[in-house]
């Protein structure tokens, strides 16, 4: 058996898995025309039947076609695109050179941590080198990296359009170009770079695009990049996540936000919590004070270093964090199999990211649990979620924790204007303000402070101190107050 190469230098912990779901089809991974040694480590891997989106693309990819396709987190989307990448790799190069053949362009460290796991995990029958290029990583070793001979190179687009800058990437025999996770490329500014790096491949290339969604900027992006594609598109957004359960917990105020996610926080039924803030430095704020209160608790977002975030994600693999803040960049491509909660103290800005957030919790079949706060202001961004999701989220209470606050029925609104919910104001709410623009974050701490401030009326500085005597080194990093 040949033995494989196999480099990566990042996580080598990170888990990942081709996601359970019931195919419409009786079509296995053998009829599929893989090569014999992707077939076998798929085997190995306890996977016979491919997920709807797999048993759909990967005939579509091995018959060359460029493909564009909607499939969301848990739909088993990565070996969809990565099992066709490993049976073009299967077969000689076309053109000698040490670039790579396959170039996998992801937006968070995490997710193209996952991608090249997935390689690794089905190449491991082949003789394949797998080379990651992120954020964070030193410039040294990724150059050292690059010397040899690549066969799939998975990168950050701000990374790799340095190393294409300095020349240090040839493009030349590349074969196939994947976008994976295409609106969020969008959503953080990468779309021009990515257009710059897909102009520096060959134009023969094959590329295939992945998307929550498919039209608006994403389909311009795809009719500028590719060839007559195929186009697919899986499970509608009603249909996911029936083995998560859903709440929706209404707040007053900061302090009944914070009691409420105490409550639940302190429930033996809770294994692992993932809980989501608008901004990173809400989550360094929000997991200082979780761990004042006695909560394991760590924080994970952008500001982050790779070396911090590899090791916050071992510690929960681990079972030495149990609460994790997070912001919503940070957490693409998590997969940890204790996080039993998911708990939104923040509601997300788009509704797309609600399904990402939830998706964290229930995995590989098992059951989950997912908690959003809203206060009176969110009426307009909960309905966005209930409109794209399909599904209505039931309000829950916690006996002695009721707010005060109750929603109503939108009333017939008179003419020139629009209804809602009532008229009481919550001062933690985010979303009160015009549609677009972005919050920017508090320079006060939400979390710490909050009683003392209901005490004594003060504000506090615009600059807070960081919780003396903490001896917990991870997730700290320095804040912009963006995601």
């Amino acid at each position: 058996m040949p033995r494989t190469r196999f480099i990566l230098n990042t996580f080598k912990e990170q888990i990942v898995s081709i996601e359970n779901a019931t195919p419409e089809t009786s079509t296995s991974f053998a009829t599929l025309g893989l090569n014999p040694a992707i077939l076998k480590a798929v085997e190995e891997s306890g996977y016979t039947t491919p997920t709807p989106i797999q048993a759909q693309a990967i005939p579509e990819v091995l018959a060359g076609h460029d493909l564009m396709a909607s499939a969301q987190t848990g739909t088993g989307k990565t070996a969809a695109f990565t099992l066709p990448a490993l049976h073009r790799i299967a077969q000689p190069p076309t053109v000698r050179s040490k670039g790579p053949r396959v170039l996998v362009l992801t937006p968070t460290r995490e997710l193209a941590q996952q991608v090249s796991d997935a390689a690794a995990k089905y190449g491991k029958n082949m003789r394949l080198k797998v080379v990651s290029i992120l954020g964070g990583m030193p410039y040294p070793l990724q150059n050292k990296l690059l010397s040899s001979p690549v066969d799939i190179l998975v990168a950050t687009p701000g990374r790799l359009i340095d190393h294409i800058e300095r020349g240090r990437i040839d493009f030349s025999r590349l074969e196939m170009l994947v976008l994976d996770e295409a609106d969020r490329m969008l959503d953080m500014g990468f779309i021009d770079d990515v257009e710059r790096i897909a102009a520096a491949t060959p134009a023969t290339r094959q590329t295939l695009l992945f998307s929550a969604t498919l039209d608006g900027v994403i389909g311009n992006l795809a009719n500028r990049l590719l060839k007559s594609p195929k186009r697919i598109t899986v499970a509608a957004q009603k249909a996911r996540h029936e083995n998560i359960d859903q709440r929706l917990m209404y707040v007053d105020d900061m302090a009944h936000k914070n009691r409420l996610l105490d409550h639940l926080l302190r429930d033996t039924e809770l294994s692992q919590a993932l809980v989501f803030t608008a901004t990173k430095r809400d989550a360094d704020d929000l997991a200082d004070s979780l761990m004042a209160q006695g909560h394991s608790a760590a924080a994970l977002h952008g500001d982050m270093s790779q070396r911090e975030r590899n090791r916050t994600l071992l510690s929960m693999r681990r079972g030495h964090v149990r609460i994790l803040v997070a912001t919503d960049v940070a957490a693409r491509g998590i997969d940890v199999a204790g996080i039993s909660h998911v708990i939104n103290f923040d509601l997300p800005k788009f509704a797309e990211d609600y399904v990402h957030r939830i998706g964290r919790t229930g995995r590989a079949g098992a059951s989950g649990i997912a908690v959003s706060f809203a206060s009176s202001r969110d009426a307009v961004h909960l309905k966005k979620i209930e409109r794209y999701t399909g599904h209505s989220i039931t309000a829950h209470t916690i006996a002695g924790l009721e707010p005060r606050f109750k929603p109503r029925q939108k009333p017939a609104a008179p003419r020139g204007k629009s209804g809602g919910y009532g008229r009481h104001t919550a001062p933690d709410s985010r979303h009160g303000r015009p549609e677009g623009v972005r919050r920017e974050g508090h320079s006060h701490s939400r979390f710490n402070a909050n009683k003392t401030q209901q005490r004594t009326g003060n504000t506090a500085s615009p600059n807070p101190s960081r919780r003396p005597g903490s001896s917990f080194s991870l997730g700290r990093g320095h804040n912009s107050g963006n995601r």
